[in-house]
């Protein structure tokens, strides 16, 4: 195909050079290598097109046997681009970046479907919202076909519409304003092709040479209005595209569960179909792109391809733009919602959690509780409770290096999450009430704020003590608590945002090395516990088994570890 649109091409050249030099030939005769050159165009195009949703569909299956099979990581979406810099947990529980919850979980294609995952794992719903999506979910859990259907529409995107900046483009004031633009730009191309036309048939050129100046003039007093109105759709018509795809196969697909009839049901303009709408705009996006075309762009230039469409994408604008935000968040639930059903496709043992009322609140329990992101042959699961009537408000854990305090605190946490997104989580059973989170896992100090790692800590402890202060409870995973000071300051200190903590309401896990701090349990003033994990030797190698079990942690392997790396202790 490509070596059949060159020729085509060195045929038009030839007749171009034959016809307008010695004048053998008509110039009338270029266009039929023209029209062929357009139609070759228009078979490649379908033919990738079958190529691409061959591979797409692979892609797609390949994908979820990588997901299967544990090899997932650095294949996917990282989501790298929605970490917020000093957010409560989003870092801490691994929620973004290579090997991440999110690039997990995402098989969304649209930046809109993207953008609302992430929105959902950063910021739990509330109940009624929770149990809507957990229906959603489970109707389109097995529903296998509907979702490689969405696999496969449209084209594969590289870049993709930035929501927020497509809606701030179709809520603009409008551009082009004066009424009259219309009738001089269709007058200058027409008087652009008059001029051509008389050149062509030997009349002279200065016509020609004088339409040619009044449209550079023209582009130029037009240049701000054109940058406006074709900047945030100019090169993307194929998540254009896409967005129609998806619309429409939502609309035509039946649906029981309330918030995917209520998808479904989302309104297009003047009784048109908001699928119908957005392939307007799409058709308009492709044209525009005709312009980079070398062939065609002298075309594009006499004619005032650009400013036409760009007319054209205002009054699209004008009619449909303020309906752009409604569109984009039908399709970001959809796609969202997608993602999360696939998560409980492959995961059919992981169950839904029970959401409880507020008022039973703070509380957390979970049955052979794990994390999400560990491989099911290598998770050690425990039991955990927080909160409730008869439950300790917070778990002070204690173990030697590498034992599994932290897995513990990032198990809780991302389940968490994913319970209040209103997806499956990885246990036998959870129960729990809203929670808001925050964590000091991955606090690090900041060499060009001049910030250590104490005072990094410190200041997230005081963003905790602010969220506990205002619904719902938070729940705090407090990892090595103040470990950068000395030991009196670090115990006094413990207590003290501690018990602040639960005074507020809160509820939490708190991992420590130093010992001394397992005696703040009785001086709480709340119903605490003590936790631990153990270790062995076994043949010289420290063995673990991850499991928690009750109490204070009695021994520690801190010299076994450096004689095993031949440090002499």
């Amino acid at each position: 195909m490509a070596d059949a649109r060159l020729g085509v091409s060195a045929i038009a050249l030839v007749l171009a050079v034959v016809a307008l030099g010695p004048g053998w030939v008509s110039a009338w005769w270029l266009l039929a290598p023209a029209a062929a050159f357009v139609g070759l165009v228009i078979a490649y195009d379908a033919i990738g097109r079958r190529r691409r949703r061959v591979e797409r569909r692979v892609a797609f299956y390949e994908a979820g046997l990588d997901r299967l099979g544990d090899r997932w990581p650095g294949r996917g979406d990282s989501g790298e681009r929605f970490l917020t810099p000093d957010h409560p947990f989003d870092a801490d529980l691994d929620l973004f970046g290579t090997g991440s919850l999110f690039e997990r979980l995402c098989t969304a294609r649209t930046g809109a479907g993207k953008a609302t995952l992430a929105h959902w794992l950063l910021r739990p719903a509330d109940p009624a919202e929770i149990r809507a999506r957990q229906e959603a979910i489970a109707e389109l859990k097995d529903r296998l076909d509907l979702r490689e259907d969405i696999a496969l529409l449209g084209d594969d995107v590289e870049r993709g519409l930035h929501p927020a900046a497509l809606i701030a483009w179709g809520e603009q004031p409008p551009g082009f304003r004066w009424a009259g633009w219309p009738l001089v730009v269709g007058g200058l191309a027409t008087l652009n092709l008059a001029a051509l036309a008389s050149w062509i048939g030997g009349l002279g050129g200065l016509p020609l040479f004088g339409s040619i100046v009044a449209t550079l003039i023209l582009g130029r007093l037009v240049r701000l209005d054109l940058g406006r109105t074709i900047g945030a759709i100019d090169e993307r018509a194929d998540e254009l595209r896409l967005l129609s795809s998806l619309l429409e196969r939502i609309e035509q697909e039946p649906f029981s569960a309330p918030r995917l009839r209520t998808i479904r049901a989302t309104s297009g303009v003047d009784g048109e179909p908001p699928s119908r709408e957005i392939a307007r705009l799409a058709r308009l996006a492709t044209l525009l792109e005709f312009r980079r075309n070398q062939l065609f762009a002298p075309i594009a230039f006499l004619t005032l391809w650009t400013t036409h469409l760009a007319l054209a994408i205002e009054r699209w604008r004008a009619r449909s733009g303020r309906s752009i935000e409604r569109w984009l968040d039908a399709v970001g639930q959809f796609e969202a919602l997608c993602a999360l059903a696939s998560y409980a496709f492959e995961c059919p043992n992981d169950p839904f959690p029970e959401i409880l009322p507020e008022e039973e609140g703070p509380i957390v329990q979970a049955r052979s509780l794990g994390h999400p992101l560990i491989p099911s042959d290598r998770v050690v699961r425990n039991d955990l409770a927080l909160g409730g009537p008869d439950g300790p408000r917070v778990l002070l854990v204690s173990g030697s290096n590498m034992s599994g305090k932290s897995t513990l605190m990032r198990s809780l946490g991302v389940n968490v999450v994913l319970a209040l997104a209103g997806a499956p989580v990885r246990a036998a059973s959870m129960r729990l009430s809203p929670l808001q989170l925050g964590a000091t896992l991955r606090v690090q100090d900041s060499l060009q704020a001049g910030r250590s790692r104490f005072y990094a800590e410190i200041t997230r402890l005081r963003t905790l003590v602010d969220l506990a202060s205002s619904p719902p409870p938070l729940l705090f995973l407090l990892d090595e608590i103040l470990h950068g000071t000395n030991s009196h300051d670090r115990r006094s200190g413990a207590e003290g945002v501690i018990k602040g903590l639960l005074d507020r309401g809160a509820i939490g896990l708190v991992t420590t090395h130093d010992l001394a701090l397992a005696e703040i349990v009785a001086s709480l003033g709340h119903p605490a516990e003590n936790v631990h994990f153990e270790d062995h030797l076994e043949n010289g190698e420290i063995r673990f088994d991850y499991v928690m079990r009750p109490g204070v942690v009695r021994k520690s392997n801190a010299l076994a570890l450096m004689r095993a790396v031949g440090l002499e202790v």
